[in-house]
């Protein structure tokens, strides 16, 4: 009975650690594997979750601090980004698109303290991609999915690179 107590409160003290810590903004836990299987559950959840005015939605898949692999559930044309600090890889799981890299942010406006948003991008490169494809953007490169064809469903990695 003694070790039981002990357990509990040993468990009782993790998880109050644990909510304490991301009250702070600390980063998330290690998530260090994915199965196939949760994969197609996240996607389903993003399906069902998303709504006719969310372009976007992003789950997480691993974390190993400070990087994160996220799930990104696109519907429709959302904002276009730039990263100042972070490279972005994106593999695409399912669907296809127009992806448009360079030229410039239009309606540009500071996120936050790393990161830029636009309404599109003025110039720039466009590229079709499809399931299976991986991509590349730099930090500091205008980047947006110009265009949906089917729901596009990546797999991306921001990358700390100043």
């Amino acid at each position: 009975m003694t070790k039981w107590i002990y357990a509990t409160l040993a468990a009782a003290s993790l998880l109050a650690v644990s909510l304490v810590a991301q009250q702070k903004g600390a980063p998330p836990a290690e998530k260090l594997f994915t199965s196939s299987a949760e994969i197609q559950t996240l996607i389903a959840n993003a399906k069902a979750q998303r709504t006719k005015e969310q372009p976007l939605i992003t789950q997480r898949i691993l974390s190993l601090a400070p990087i994160n692999a996220s799930l990104e559930y696109r519907g429709s044309v959302g904002t276009a980004a730039v990263h100042e600090t972070e490279a972005e890889m994106f593999y695409v799981i399912e669907g296809s698109a127009v992806l448009t890299t360079g030229g410039k942010l239009t309606n540009e406006t500071r996120q936050n303290a790393e990161n830029l948003q636009g309404s599109g991008i003025e110039g720039g490169k466009t590229q079709a991609v499809a399931k299976g494809d991986f991509i590349m953007v730099p930090e500091k490169t205008p980047h947006w999915f110009s265009k949906i064809d089917q729901t596009l469903v990546l797999m991306s990695v921001h990358i700390p690179h100043k």
